[in-house]
């Protein structure tokens, strides 16, 4: 079965069986999905007051509606989509108020938050920052955005919360870049030191608003000193990988009562029904405690901290994209050329030769000198590859998988497509494996992170400044246009594409297309030789996402995986 939801297939249960009044489970919801709520309100209102108040009302309407959802696997899509209309209700009912947005002082707000809990710095620090510049609409779309980055949302919920299309979605999208670059720039500006600026902004009283945004950028852009920042300037979405939800406030309290009744009032005024079931279940005398969240009698749930913490930690995230908080790596832009270290074919060693089949995965490694050729393929017995998808299977979606059975090459092409989407790129996954698997080769003339235009040095095939990049997991081997593996049995490979845009296509292959592949070189045309990765030998790299097991979602796929 095909999903667009990441994650949504282990969630489906859960969600079937809170549909049918399981207490338990219904904990496991809203415990999982309370943060993602949390951060979606909190940075669309920058932490305003409000935000308790409509995640409260965001949370109560998804309980109080569970039953009225005909597919468990759209849950996300169908909870981001509550989360996004409670916000524009909220708007539309201040908007005759005119009351003021401003945080109350004492309050720090999302953006504050953010930079606290996920200790953020440098032009991280700067993009949490510079979304306090912007205006409530494009906060909405930036609290979106930043989730779709970081491989939380899809593009497809992005848009259906917003109520567009896909197409309207992208243009809307990258309009709002364009002014969170602008707003980068005056968080920038106002840590420098510009007399001009200082004296600009001698009347302004601290709260970023439109009209300031406007001046200052109108100073910035006219301005040699400030203007001088924007030099070495990472790209938004390549900073946004890897960065986790912000934790939900220890203390945040959630009641269920529905419409303002308690659980137990409630559910005397509903007999039967869906809503009877789950209300009834909140009322038994019971005490559930969760990773980070006590849920206690009456449906109140309440974000505790044991005493032993000696620090509030990032929220249990539904997703493995931001399951934990990923160490802030050095960001660093593509090399304008390509790479000059040589690193020649590997080779069986002594020690390589003994090892296990599956204890040597694919790593890391350094591009090859343009000039240097490739060493000699083992030929490996070929029997065949038969592929589920046919001579030629194009796999553009999440879910999108092809099952290989046989012995013999496959070739794997790739194809990133940063100006669709860019951001965090999730890895293909092998699974099911039954025999063995082999990454033999690499080709296509290039690697991904090459550079591909001969008048922008920032374009690589892992996209450009002007549209961002996709951008790889820690740890993970940078792919080539073409590679190549050997199958000796049968295993399926799908795609697990969320935030960056991607696609690959899959042929079974032979040893002679490798052959001819990985010689073509820059005499040729190509930038680069390939590069041969089999020893002959059972020491020879495995995949890096690969398993034996079949696991509900394909994207739980360990990096580093034994066989």
């Amino acid at each position: 079965m095909r999903t667009d939801v990441p994650g949504s297939r282990q969630w489906r249960a859960t969600v079937a069986a809170a549909q049918a009044g399981d207490r338990r489970a219904l904990d496991e919801l809203v415990e999982g999905w309370l943060p993602l709520v949390y951060n979606v309100v909190g940075r669309a209102l920058n932490g305003h007051a409000d935000v308790d108040d409509v995640v409260q009302e965001t949370m109560l309407r998804a309980v109080g509606n569970l039953g009225t959802l005909r597919d468990p696997d759209s849950f996300r899509s169908w909870l981001v989509a509550i989360a996004m209309r409670q916000i524009r209700d909220r708007a539309r009912r201040r908007q005759d108020r005119k009351l003021d947005e401003a945080v109350p002082d004492g309050t720090a707000d999302f953006a504050e938050l953010t930079v606290l809990r996920l200790q953020l710095e440098g032009q991280r620090r700067e993009v949490a920052e510079a979304v306090r510049w912007l205006d409530a609409e494009d906060r909405q779309l930036v609290s979106l955005w930043w989730l779709e980055v970081s491989g939380e949302l899809t593009r497809r919920e992005l848009a259906a919360a917003v109520g567009i299309s896909r197409q309207h979605a992208a243009v809307r999208v990258q309009r709002m870049k364009e002014r969170l670059e602008t707003s980068r720039g005056i968080v920038r500006a106002l840590d420098g030191a510009c007399p001009e600026l200082r004296e600009l902004t001698g009347r302004w009283d601290g709260r970023p608003d439109s009209v300031w945004r406007k001046r200052l950028a109108r100073h910035i852009r006219g301005c040699g000193y400030c203007g001088d920042t924007r030099g070495s300037v990472v790209p938004a979405e390549r900073l946004l990988v890897g960065i986790a939800l912000v934790p939900v406030p220890v203390g945040f309290t959630l009641s269920l009562a529905l419409g303002g009744k308690t659980a137990v009032a409630a559910t005397a005024a509903t007999s039967t029904g869906w809503s009877a079931k789950v209300l009834g279940a909140l009322t038994k005398p019971a005490v559930a405690v969760t990773a980070g969240a006590t849920i206690v009698a009456g449906g109140a749930y309440v974000v505790v901290q044991t005493p032993h913490d000696p620090a509030p930690r990032t929220a249990v995230s539904p997703t493995a994209a931001v399951s934990r908080a990923v160490p802030q790596a050095p960001v660093t832009t593509p090399s304008p050329s390509p790479s000059t270290s040589p690193s020649p074919s590997p080779s069986a060693s002594a020690s390589a030769s003994a090892a296990v089949y599956g204890s040597v995965v694919d790593a890391a490694d350094t591009a090859p000198d343009p000039d240097v050729k490739p060493g000699a393929l083992p030929h490996r017995p070929e029997g065949g590859i038969t592929s589920s998808g046919g001579a030629h299977a194009v796999l553009n979606h999440r879910g999108d998988g092809v099952t290989l059975s046989g012995q013999g090459y496959v070739l794997v092409r790739w194809q990133i497509s940063p100006q669709y989407r860019a951001g965090s790129l999730v890895m293909p996954s092998w699974t099911g494996l039954k025999g063995k698997i082999f990454h033999v080769a690499s080709g296509g003339g290039r690697r991904m992170d090459d550079r591909v235009s001969t008048t922008d040095a920032s374009a690589t095939g892992m996209g450009s400044s002007a549209v961002g990049y996709a951008v790889l997991p820690s740890g993970a081997q940078q792919m080539w246009q073409n590679e190549y593996y050997y199958v000796d049995g049968s295993v399926t490979f799908t795609v697990n594409e969320r935030g960056a845009d991607y696609g690959v296509s899959v042929f079974p292959s032979s040893w002679d297309a490798v052959e001819k592949d990985v010689l073509y070189g820059p005499p040729d045309g190509a930038i680069r030789y390939g590069l041969v990765r089999d020893d002959g030998e059972d020491s020879a790299p495995v995949p890096q996402y690969v398993t034996r097991s079949v696991p509900a979602d394909a994207a739980t796929v360990a990096q580093r995986s034994r066989v």
